[in-house]
């Protein structure tokens, strides 16, 4: 799947507190290895997610090899804006 880096940024901040560690538990990976997929750089505690970024306009394109992690934040986003 391909999104802008904006874009991916944009879902992370409208997560409310505490989804970093929800979503972590929830798909058994770190909490630093979900905030490698919405950009960070803390590889020696999380891990690689499969995200490739190719310079460009809007922060660049963003290839993702999984997208479990942008879909469990869109459905966490749901159940925040439908409460």
């Amino acid at each position: 799947m391909t999104i802008t880096f904006k874009e991916l940024r944009e879902i992370k901040d409208k997560l409310p507190d505490g989804t970093m560690h929800a979503m972590a538990n929830e798909l058994g990976v770190t909490v630093e290895t979900v905030r490698n997929y919405f950009g960070g750089e803390h590889y020696k505690l999380g891990d690689s997610v499969g995200l490739h970024i190719e310079p460009g306009p809007q922060g660049g394109i963003v290839v993702l090899d999984d997208t479990s992690i942008l879909d469990k934040a869109r459905e966490m986003l749901a159940k925040t804006q439908t409460a």
